[in-house]
């Protein structure tokens, strides 16, 4: 029978402490938080270990049962945008280091996520001779072909790329075009390459009956309505979005709104968050900012109420890795139209759970919202389909399952002690 594990999760910059849909925290935060809580649920041990970017922050916090999270000194105990944390890693590398000893803690394996904490959970693999497996969640070959002149990466993030895929174990690819990322661009041994894809809480995002959602976040229950939940930044394009409901508003003649959550602030403030004045602007020029309403931040717990309210819910980015607002729409039982980009032609089934459109294409969006919004019986047939799907093939206890067989693939079979005799040693320590 497979022993328990413990599990040193390396996360530099996305803490599940933090609060998502703020700058640089998102989908890793999620991932992080999820996957550690699910791990500790199959009877595994998880210390996640962030960078302390609180001055106020506790190095330790017990986070839930089986899950710690420590807040490591690397850099000043302030929040630093991550594409500014690379040279802080060193520090970071350290400070682990450091805890584990003080700690006395034994891990029987490592996972890093995001491309700065590979290049720490290598150096700590070769170290502390402990098998490592990584997420990148992005990767930077991509992002630069995608953004370009607006991609902030430090220089040698490829390069350090290259050394992490050579040097680890394994490498999860959360949906096939990043498996084949790591293949065909970076030249990962295929064999090192497990498709582990992620997920979306079920009992979180779950569907609510539309009026009781609209009633509980006071929004008109006699209109059509179109929802964006997620980050307000130009990579997700929201801007297609009101440019393709400026389309619709010309060519149906039933009522809609466009509803977009998201922001720095729980107020849409367009100083705290500048898209958010963009798509105002935008939406004044086009004619609909009667239709538009802009919602700020809302906490996860909340935000299956804003999905559930939709009638059809959009996210159109023109670069997305994986994306999980999808899968929380679909949970919620709506259909989703998505850009054919990156994780989303994985997760949404086209013509079964939603529609899949181009990017940076208004006019694919608007007609596909035409089809939908014209179309009660074909909502709600895809919408029950896409909660179907999630639940069939997107939950964390599946994702911590399959992880956790991950590990195991790679961890000695001996009874706990046995095999980490040398505790935190150095490997050359333990050779000596």
């Amino acid at each position: 029978m497979d022993r328990p594990l413990r599990i040193a999760f390396v996360s530099e910059h996305a803490s599940p402490v933090a609060l998502l849909g703020s700058q640089d925290a998102g989908g890793q935060n999620v991932y992080v938080d999820e996957v550690s809580r699910s791990l500790a649920q199959l009877g595994h041990t998880v210390d996640v270990f962030t960078r302390r970017d609180d001055p106020d922050a506790p190095e330790i916090v017990e986070w839930s049962p089986g899950v710690r999270v420590i807040n490591l000194r690397a850099g000043p105990a302030e929040f630093v945008v991550k594409d500014a944390l690379w040279p802080l890693m060193p520090a970071f590398r350290d400070a682990f280091l450091e805890f584990a000893h003080r700690d006395g803690a034994q891990y029987d394996a490592l996972h890093g996520n995001f491309w700065m904490s590979g290049w720490v959970v290598a150096e700590l693999g070769r170290l502390l001779a402990l098998p490592v497996v990584h997420i990148f969640h992005a990767m930077g070959k991509t992002k630069q072909l995608h953004q370009g002149l607006a991609d902030t990466s430090p220089d040698g993030r490829i390069e350090v790329e290259v050394g992490v895929i050579r040097d680890v174990d394994r490498l999860i690819a959360q949906c096939p075009s990043e498996r084949d990322e790591l293949v065909a661009d970076y030249g990962a041994d295929p064999s090192k390459v497990v498709l582990i894809p992620s997920a979306v809480n079920i009992e979180r995002f779950r569907p609510v009956p539309r009026t009781e959602a609209r009633r509980r976040i006071g929004l008109r229950t006699d209109e059509l309505i179109i929802a964006y939940i997620g980050r307000m930044m130009p990579r997700k394009d929201v801007r297609n979005l009101v440019r393709a409901a400026a389309l619709l508003a010309q060519d149906v003649d039933v009522p809609f709104s466009v509803l977009l959550v998201g922001g720095e602030t729980h107020e849409p403030d367009p100083v705290s968050t500048p898209e958010i004045g963009v798509l105002q602007q935008l939406a004044a020029e086009l004619g609909i900012a009667d239709r538009v309403r802009f919602v700020g931040k809302r906490q996860p717990d909340l935000l299956r109420d804003y999905y559930s309210a939709g009638d059809v819910v959009v996210t159109t980015p023109w670069y997305e890795p994986f994306g999980l607002t999808p899968l929380e729409g679909m949970a919620c039982g709506r259909p989703v139209i998505g850009s054919a980009v990156g994780g989303i032609t994985f997760t949404i089934e086209d013509e079964v759970t939603g529609l899949l459109v181009p990017p940076r294409d208004p006019e694919a969006l608007a007609g596909a919202l035409r089809r939908l919004l014209t179309d009660p019986q074909l909502r709600e047939q895809m919408g029950l389909a896409a909660r179907a799907r999630v639940e069939r093939e997107f939950t964390w206890s599946t994702v911590a399952r399959r992880t956790a067989e991950l590990y195991q693939s790679l961890v000695p079979s001996a009874a706990p002690g046995e095999a980490q005799a040398g505790g935190m040693l150095l490997a050359s320590e333990r050779e000596g």
